[in-house]
């Protein structure tokens, strides 16, 4: 079914699954060993990291509504080779930061690249997938990305244990790659220019409640994701006693993904409420990341994995997928770009409380704390999610068209 996938997707589009998995790949092989290098060589407390991984994630996510609106305005492909390029320069700045101060300023530029680049990658994507195969060539994606990411656990473990400062280098290197493939293979996508202003768009999306409902509950299911930047490779090391074991918890995650996705996907294409299977795929997420609050060695870390995967493969492909029903003609990038905020909060939430938790774990002697606040975070999230409604009919018309 992968090859079926990749044989049904355009050229352009094939350029987009090779940016994915190089995003990925230097993404996943710098930001958890990046967590280590701090606590280690810097004797940074996991708070602070947790801290700084906030600082990234709030100055990627918390404008990306912006990003969404420059790439309504001047060009998905032009405002994705610009933001990658300041991406590539957040990631070799790691390499020469000895204060902490600098590595929060690589995080703040490393941040805006994203800010920049993912919206416009997300809106191309969808607007460059024929709609008879959405769900198949999303779901590919989600492989294409764990690629990226079981190839970023030997990258990164093998790099970090010479030098950090070369895994920096590298990660960034990839990035300045990347921008040059789109540049080069990528087509010029037609702007559909906004008749209204930025204001006029900002006021379209908050009217659309159903949409900002959907963004807000987003918030639960990234503050479980996000976790796998900070916790997850702390307990991973302290677990196995080897930062190798951050490297086994992502390649369980990933090959998992690889081998079962587009099965999974094929098997739930037929459940027509989409909100109900990505509060499912959080729940699921939660249930592993509890199981990790009993792992005292590597299988049951594999185990929590394992399950961990399993709900991100049932709701992850779904999560860009519903959004261009949501939104109106003209302001697909805008509406990616205002849902990028539940990441930005979820994901600032998870590093930063989330990392507190765990040393109050430590603390109060219950290393399970923060994993049984994970299990409340998915059982919340598939509760609303399971209650959202949109009041528009939307998703009842697109199934009406498809048939």
């Amino acid at each position: 079914m992968g090859m079926q996938a990749w044989k049904l997707a355009p050229g352009s589009l094939k350029v987009m699954y090779v940016s994915s998995f190089m995003m990925n790949l230097g993404f996943y092989a710098l930001i958890p060993y990046l967590t280590l290098y701090l606590t280690g060589d810097f004797m940074w407390s996991l708070a602070l990291a947790g801290v700084l991984l906030g600082v990234r994630q709030i100055s990627q996510q918390g404008i990306t509504f912006i990003g969404g609106l420059v790439a309504d305005r001047f060009g998905c492909k032009e405002t994705l080779v610009f933001g990658i390029g300041v991406r590539a320069v957040g990631g070799l700045s790691f390499a020469f930061c000895t204060e902490v101060w600098q590595f929060f300023a690589a995080a703040i530029v490393s941040g805006l690249g994203g800010a920049l680049f993912e919206p416009s990658y997300q809106a191309a994507f969808a607007r460059l997938a024929p709609e008879e195969h959405r769900k198949v060539l999303f779901s590919f994606k989600n492989i294409v990305s764990n690629l990226g990411m079981v190839s970023s656990t030997i990258v990164g473990s093998v790099l970090s244990s010479f030098d950090f400062q070369y895994l920096s280098l590298v990660s960034g290197a990839i990035y300045i790659a990347i921008g040059f493939l789109i540049g080069w293979k990528l087509p010029r996508l037609e702007v559909e220019f906004a008749r209204h202003s930025v204001i006029k768009d900002i006021q379209t999306i908050f009217k659309d409640r159903p949409f900002v409902a959907y963004t807000l509950i987003l918030i639960g299911y990234y503050y479980l994701f996000m976790q796998l930047f900070l916790t997850v490779p702390q307990l991973a090391e302290a677990a196995t006693g080897s930062k190798s074991g951050v490297a086994y918890v992502y390649a369980a995650i990933s090959l998992s993904v690889i081998l079962f996705q587009l099965p999974i996907t094929r098997m739930l294409q037929e459940v027509e409420n989409r909100f109900m299977l990505i509060g499912l795929g959080a729940l699921v997420m939660g249930v592993g990341l509890f199981v990790f609050g009993f792992a005292g060695g590597l299988p049951l870390l594999l185990v929590g994995s394992v399950i961990f995967a399993l709900g991100t493969m049932i709701a992850g492909p779904l999560l860009m997928d519903v959004v261009p029903m949501f939104a109106p003609p003209g302001k697909l990038a805008s509406y990616y770009g205002f849902n990028g905020y539940a990441l930005a909060i979820g994901g600032a939430l998870s590093t930063i409380v989330g990392g507190w938790f765990y040393d109050l774990g430590d603390l109060w002697g219950w290393p399970g704390f923060p994993w049984t606040v994970c299990l409340a975070v998915g059982l919340i999230a598939a509760w609303r999610l399971y209650r959202l409604k949109d009041g528009k009919n939307r998703f009842h018309l697109q199934a009406a068209v498809k048939q």
